[in-house]
């Protein structure tokens, strides 16, 4: 299945024209992956650098990379997130002078810049681990955590056993919680 994909590309006098890629593969296309990812990326790189602009640059940049080596990887939604991070913390680390300072908007704003960074890296993490998860392990996370299911529907909509949803969950808790520790980042944040 081949779909086109419109990408803005600057021609010499700086104009946006779209350039249209199709990209067939058996795990979707690259559109595909764009019209249901771009969204919750865009909103992931705008909870980092706290841009809008910035983000929607740093997302379209990762989109045109991953473009450039689509037949190389294999888990294109966490190889997503991970150079959107990795393209946010370099632009934040080199405009570390351009970023405005805000006054706090309400109550728990009040956090020091590197502390707000601090939980924005977490968060990122966070949401780079989820993203490599197998997406059966995914949906369990998403079942219990964004729908706030109890094992028992879970159990209803997987057709996993109520003992089976929660080792299961229980698991992926418990492995997600090791690769946070591992990649730095411990939960005693504010």
């Amino acid at each position: 299945m081949t779909e086109p994909l419109a990408v803005a590309s600057e021609s010499a006098s700086g104009a946006s024209s779209p350039v249209v890629v199709s990209l067939p593969t058996a795990r979707g296309t690259l559109t595909e992956l764009f019209e249901s990812e771009e969204s919750a990326i865009l909103g992931f790189a705008i909870g980092v650098v706290g841009r809008r602009s910035v983000a929607e640059e740093l997302v379209q940049e990762a989109f045109l990379r991953l473009h450039q080596l689509w037949d190389q990887i294999e888990n294109p939604r966490a190889w997503l997130y991970r150079c959107v991070r990795n393209l946010a913390i370099n632009h934040l680390r080199d405009h570390a002078r351009e970023t405005p300072i805000e006054e706090p908007e309400g109550p728990g704003d009040e956090h020091p810049p590197d502390v707000a960074l601090g939980r924005l890296e977490a968060i990122g993490t966070v949401r780079m681990l989820l993203a490599e998860l197998p997406p059966e392990d995914r949906n369990l996370i998403h079942l219990k955590y964004h729908e706030n299911l109890k094992y028992q529907d879970i159990s209803r909509r997987t057709g996993l056993s109520v003992g089976n949803v929660g080792y299961k969950l229980h698991h992926l808790l418990k492995g997600l919680a090791n690769a946070l520790r591992r990649a730095g980042i411990d939960g005693s944040l504010p």
